[in-house]
């Protein structure tokens, strides 16, 4: 039973912002154009994952330009890795991939690419996006209505990273439309203020954000799981911190390259 409480939360923060659970919000019937200052080609973040004091895996988000257009339209291709270090694989091998290919000017998937093999569990996963029509299709051909601007599990985190929370007060909640494992999963990011974080990359001026989750299955609160972002035009997360039943992990930012704004260091 520990060691399934483990592997759920390391998981979770694997897949960043997207077994979070939250409010339905509308969303606009249209192609959108998102104002971007936040990200750009060539951004790669590294982040190291503990649990305690034991280093588990690394992380790696990076983003590129697409070769090809989609619908005529120029697109990022954004690439996440996971993996297990190799003295933690003897406990719960992790290798995972994660790919979306998002509109560039919009700031939404076309398409989504999800390769994960967790100790003896395998997953593969390829949505097509047709936010013209409010509508996903997965690789068994299966259709499904989404609102228009619907984001993947990992385009969720590079569009909450485009969202202004210069007038951010406490409590203040900002939603996020995602569909993952064939649902529509709305994400809540509760503001919970600002605060100082120091870790070995440096000191940070960071926005502090509570995801809505699922209580009792792995956290027993809310505030169990808590980014904290760079108070700046990049919204980086440097630190995550999640409280679990059997201890406590950490996802903690260890290098980045091409950011397209300067760091909130201190």
């Amino acid at each position: 039973m520990k060691k399934t409480y483990l592997i759920l939360a390391i998981a979770f923060l694997m897949n960043g912002f997207a077994y979070a659970g939250g409010q339905e919000t509308e969303e606009k019937n249209k192609i959108r154009k998102v104002n971007n200052n936040a990200f750009q080609v060539g951004e790669k973040l590294e982040y190291k994952i503990s649990y305690g004091f034991i280093n588990a895996a690394t992380a790696t988000l990076e983003v590129k330009k697409s070769e090809s257009k989609i619908h005529g339209r120029e697109v990022l291709h954004i690439v996440g890795i996971g993996e297990s270090i190799s003295t933690f694989d003897w406990f719960f091998k992790i290798r995972d991939r994660y790919e979306t290919y998002i509109d560039e000017d919009g700031i939404f998937p076309w398409l989504f690419i999800r390769r994960i093999h967790e100790g003896g569990y395998e997953k593969a996963q390829d949505y097509q996006f047709y936010q013209e029509k409010g509508k996903v299709v997965n690789e068994k051909n299966e259709s499904y209505e989404v609102p228009h601007g619907v984001q993947d599990m990992l385009s969720a985190f590079y569009f909450a990273r485009t969202m202004d929370f210069s007038k951010a007060k406490k409590g203040d909640v900002f939603s996020v439309q995602s569909f993952v494992d064939e649902e529509l999963y709305p994400i809540d990011l509760v503001f919970g203020g600002k605060k100082t974080i120091k870790i070995k990359k440096g000191k940070f001026d960071c926005l502090v954000f509570h995801p809505r989750v699922q209580e009792g299955r792995v956290f027993k609160t809310n505030e169990d799981l808590t980014f904290y972002i760079t108070n700046d035009e990049n919204k980086i997360p440097v630190l995550v911190k999640a409280n679990v039943k059997i201890g406590s992990l950490k996802m903690e930012l260890v290098d980045y390259k091409n950011l397209a704004n300067p760091l909130a260091l201190k």
